[in-house]
């Protein structure tokens, strides 16, 4: 199966399929009929229907927040910013970070050696770290696409070793200082703080899974280190100054040699298989063969910590914040200090989870122990607009003990009977008050199956929808605005759609228009102001259900009025994904990821040129900050 065909959940739907729930139907129609949606009415409440839960300041509302005029949906093969706006590359896949490093070879797609000293493909999370009066750039480069980087082949597929590795290589994260000059963004080549962080990078394992059975490998048995860390998705950044890594579908990428091998139930939860998406690392790496090594795949799916300021530190996987499909990390320093973490996992069905500090942060103190020790939780939202966090404990998962729960916490989030999710992506904290947003981005199961653990998914809460294309925001407000509170209220800021089309549930909530309708919410990030930024990666065939819609975009939503406007669109076939300013605030820097994953774009450079994934720098022309 060709990566270009089939999207990396419906890969592991096939070789991983959920147990079949003879009671499913029954349960969805219950759900169906008590929440209203019959006939194609929107009924649910006035929580999708964008009606404000929490009460908004007048005085901002009376005001446009907007510095930009929206823009129009396109299918180009180009970055659309609004006027006044200037949109240039800082970086590009395959670009050397050291000078005696190899300039990309469209041709060849450069080799292995080329590719670890290069910036890494198809960027996602990122982050600028202010270091005296140097900026540092922390990128996710999440994976690859096969039939780009091997491109230079017949079938698009590996044909040496050295091919896998140039492919392995490309994984991982790229930290490198950028700089400007007359305005422009660019990386300072052979920066004392350029460094690969790749899947074959020393990583420390800590918190309570350190050390456990299910973490002893051959390579160590001591089940504390690891080698690297892939298919880092979304991003967090904490206080004292490190950047976090997600790990997400770190599953495809292992395999058996013998097809007939059949992986633990546990293992299977999380998608492992006796075949991967077609990387091939099993073959010149033997840890990602699960018929020899099947303790590999747990030491992977976790929040990993780097120090961007350290190029010689060794990255941190923070075993303490469960292990799953991890999109991104957002950190909040409650009122009284505890540490707070957010995090969503990217699966049809999977769940919403926080992380609650045992200690307290105090500015030049003592930060280790805050991501390693602490509390974990899962959501529970009901149809009131209330919901509570369920502790995971031994108690109350019925598993032995925290290290169990952390490695495998998919299990123990089914055994407290969490809610499923639409695929929780992105989750993004107000900077100035206590409200936490999570997009949904889709669910095509959503009242139709289970999750890959079995879980009902029946339309009810933030979910609403049957067999979801086109996601949904939802936010909360904790109980007396304290984040380690058990309860929460919750709403939806917005359901996505596409009013020209349609007419009932899916045109969207109240504040979609066809003026800025879109599809599939995956990043979302704050700027200063207390304006989100809403990043798609969905359907961009402007057909059908999704006509009118372009190609993936980036909007501006207003959280007290609940204005949506557009502000970029992206290149075909890419995903805009990726956030983060300059510490002036006169830069935002933008990622675009796979453009041209079906072989349709020639983005950045033109003409004849492979499509490269980008970081890409947003100005005003008039030189004033940008969020």
């Amino acid at each position: 199966m060709d990566r270009k065909e089939i999207s990396f959940d419906d890969f592991d739907e096939i070789v991983n399929p959920a147990e079949e729930e003879n009671d499913f139907d029954q349960v969805v129609e219950a759900s169906i009929s008590r929440r209203g949606l019959i006939g194609g009415a929107l009924a649910f409440g006035s929580c999708a229907a964008l009606c404000t839960t929490f009460t908004p300041n007048l005085v901002e509302a009376a005001t446009n927040r907007f510095a930009f005029k929206a823009i129009a949906a396109n299918s180009l093969d180009a970055i659309t910013v609004p006027e006044g706006y200037i949109a240039e590359v800082v970086v590009r896949w395959g670009d050397p970070l050291w000078s005696d490093a190899t300039d990309f070879n469209h041709a060849t797609r450069g080799d292995a050696a080329s590719q670890s000293r290069a910036f890494g493909d198809n960027i996602d999370g990122m982050e600028v770290f202010a270091h005296g009066d140097k900026s540092l750039l922390v990128v996710n480069n999440e994976y690859t696409n096969r039939s780009i980087i091997w491109g230079n082949r017949t079938d698009g597929k590996s044909e040496t070793d050295d091919d896998v590795l140039k492919g392995k290589m490309a994984h991982g994260l790229s930290v490198i200082e950028i700089a400007q000059q007359d305005g422009k963004w660019s990386i300072v080549k052979d920066s004392p703080f350029n460094r690969r962080i790749t899947p074959d990078s020393e990583m420390d394992l800590t918190g309570p899974a350190a050390g456990h059975d299910l973490l002893k490998t051959a390579a160590d048995p001591t089940g504390t280190k690891s080698l690297g860390t892939w298919n880092n998705c979304g991003n967090g950044s904490t206080p004292w100054g490190t950047y976090l890594a997600c790990e997400e579908n770190f599953n495809g990428y292992f395999s058996a040699a013998d097809e007939d091998h059949k992986v633990s139930a546990e293992l299977k939860r999380y998608g492992i298989s006796s075949k991967d998406w077609g990387y091939g690392w099993a073959k010149v790496d033997e840890r990602f063969d699960v018929s020899k090594h099947p303790n590999e795949p747990n030491r992977v799916g976790y929040v990993v910590e780097i120090d961007p300021r350290d190029p010689n530190s060794t990255p941190k996987k923070r075993t303490a914040l469960g292990r799953f499909k991890h999109e991104n990390a957002e950190v909040v320093v409650n009122s009284d200090g505890h540490i707070v973490v957010y995090m969503g996992d990217d699966e049809r069905g999977e769940f919403l989870y926080r992380y609650v500090s045992n200690g307290i942060y105090a500015p030049g103190g003592e930060t280790d122990t805050l991501l390693e020790d602490g509390k974990l939780y899962v959501a529970k939202f009901h149809d009131s607009g209330a919901g509570e966090w369920l502790e995971l404990t031994p108690k109350t998962t019925g598993m032995a003990d925290m290290a169990e729960i952390c490695i495998h916490t998919r299990i123990a989030s089914s055994a407290v009977g969490a809610t499923t999710m639409d695929r929780p992506e992105w989750v993004s904290a107000h900077p100035h008050t206590a409200e936490i947003y999570c997009a949904l981005t889709n669910n095509k199961n959503r009242g139709i199956k289970p999750n890959a653990g079995g879980d009902l998914t029946p339309i009810d809460g933030p979910n609403p929808r049957e067999a979801n294309k086109f996601g949904q925001i939802v936010r909360w407000r904790p109980n007396g605005s304290d984040h380690t509170a058990k309860g929460f209220a919750w709403d939806l800021f917005v359901l996505a759609g596409n009013p020209k089309v349609h007419s009932d549930a899916k045109a969207g909530s109240k504040n979609i228009t066809p003026d800025n309708m879109f599809n599939s919410p995956d990043g979302l990030n704050f700027d200063s102001t207390g304006i989100l930024w809403i990043q798609t990666d969905g359907n961009y065939s402007n057909e059908k259900d999704f006509e009118g819609q372009g190609n993936n975009q980036m909007l501006a939503g207003d959280p007290v009025t609940g204005e949506i406007r557009r502000f970029l669109v992206g290149p075909k076939q890419c995903e805009v994904t990726g956030l983060t300013w300059s510490t002036d605030r006169r830069t935002m820097f933008v990622g675009i990821q796979h453009p041209g994953e079906r072989g349709d774009s020639h983005w950045p450079e033109g003409g004849d040129a492979v499509p490269r994934s980008a970081v890409i720098a947003i100005r005003r022309e008039d030189g004033q900050p940008v969020g």
